[in-house]
């Protein structure tokens, strides 16, 4: 086997979207010829995972156990991977793929430090997971109601401690009060914010970065898709209407509300490594409703908001110096 390129990391690796980005990868022998690091947060239960990577015996690649929503596992898994590029053992990292995802269906879940499940998961620990890694530089309206149309209503740090411990849209106690889980939904959303935040914040820290200026960072909305995430509270018929529903809706309208996992996967490998329009050499903040260039929210923009958001960050994730090489962290 050849040296490869370069290594691809994708978190989530075994969910609908994640394991479909993986078949993409081991399929297609361009992208094949980069080692792959898969993050799971069970390696003994990574079927989906497994099955992906039969589509070539020619894909070096590892498959690493990662708790997003616990902080020292990420910072276990940073390390690892520091020293395994370090060592020479892992070539340097190309893409950084964040895809895992958590959203509580009914009820709400938090972390062992109290923190709201989807917030850790789907962002602080991506967050910490990307600023430690040291080799990366050569390389519509679902709420009608007023109150839900806006997530942080200031930038204040009791504001943002609402949104990162959940309190801002609790889950009731009793479940029957919110059928539909629109409070872990509401939850989800929010902490997805915060990762569109994150491109915009981090990508202007990065470009003021003598050293780290040449990283780019991309979003990708893979839309609705018929994955676990979706549909594992829903009942056998809705799950089949809504598979059904996304094949319809791929063919209608591509870049639509529903969206089959092959076709997101394939959006978000074109963002992280097509270089010619709507893309180029150097795409620098920019986010996309799957194929299509896509204006963020009014408060992903919002720089005094994507600040809060950041500090906030540094201090939950007891960031300090020494752990990042990006300079201005703080």
């Amino acid at each position: 086997m050849t040296t490869p390129k370069g290594t691809i990391l994708v978190t989530g690796a075994n969910g609908g979207l994640g394991s479909a980005i993986v078949e993409s990868i081991a399929s297609r022998p361009d992208l094949a010829a980069y080692h792959g690091v898969y993050t799971v947060r069970d390696v003994a239960k990574a079927g989906p995972l497994q099955s992906a990577l039969q589509a070539t015996k020619f894909h070096s690649h590892e498959v690493m156990s990662l708790n997003l929503s616990e902080l020292s596992s990420v910072r276990e898994a940073s390390a690892t991977i520091n020293a395994k590029v370090s060592a020479g053992e892992i070539p340097r990292i190309r893409a950084l793929v964040l895809n895992a995802g958590h959203r509580d269906p009914q009820g709400q879940t938090r972390t062992k430090g109290g923190l709201d499940t989807a917030f850790a998961s789907n962002y602080l620990g991506h967050w910490l997971l990307v600023l430690p890694l040291d080799k990366i530089n050569e390389v519509s309206g679902a709420f009608e109601e007023e109150e839900w149309k806006k997530i942080f209503a200031d930038a204040s740090s009791g504001t943002v401690e609402s949104v990162v411990k959940g309190t801002w849209s609790p889950s009731p106690d009793d479940t029957s009060k919110d059928p539909r889980g629109l409070s872990g939904i509401r939850r989800y959303g929010a902490s997805k914010l915060c990762i569109i935040m994150m491109i915009l914040e981090l990508q202007r820290r990065l470009d003021s970065d003598p050293e780290l200026s040449g990283i780019s960072v991309l979003g990708v909305d893979p839309g609705l898709m018929p994955t676990k995430i979706t549909t594992d509270t829903l009942s056998w018929p809705t799950r089949s209407l809504i598979f059904i529903m996304a094949h319809i809706s791929s063919r209608i309208s591509p870049n639509g509300m529903m969206r089959l996992p092959r076709k997101s996967a394939g959006d978000v490998l074109a963002a992280a490594f097509k270089t010619d329009p709507p893309f180029g050499e150097r795409p620098k903040g920019l986010y996309f409703n799957g194929s299509e260039p896509k204006e963020v929210s009014v408060e992903a923009k919002d720089a005094e908001k994507r600040a809060a958001v950041w500090k906030a960050s540094v201090d939950y994730a007891e960031l300090k110096e020494g752990e990042t090489r990006l300079v201005h962290w703080a």
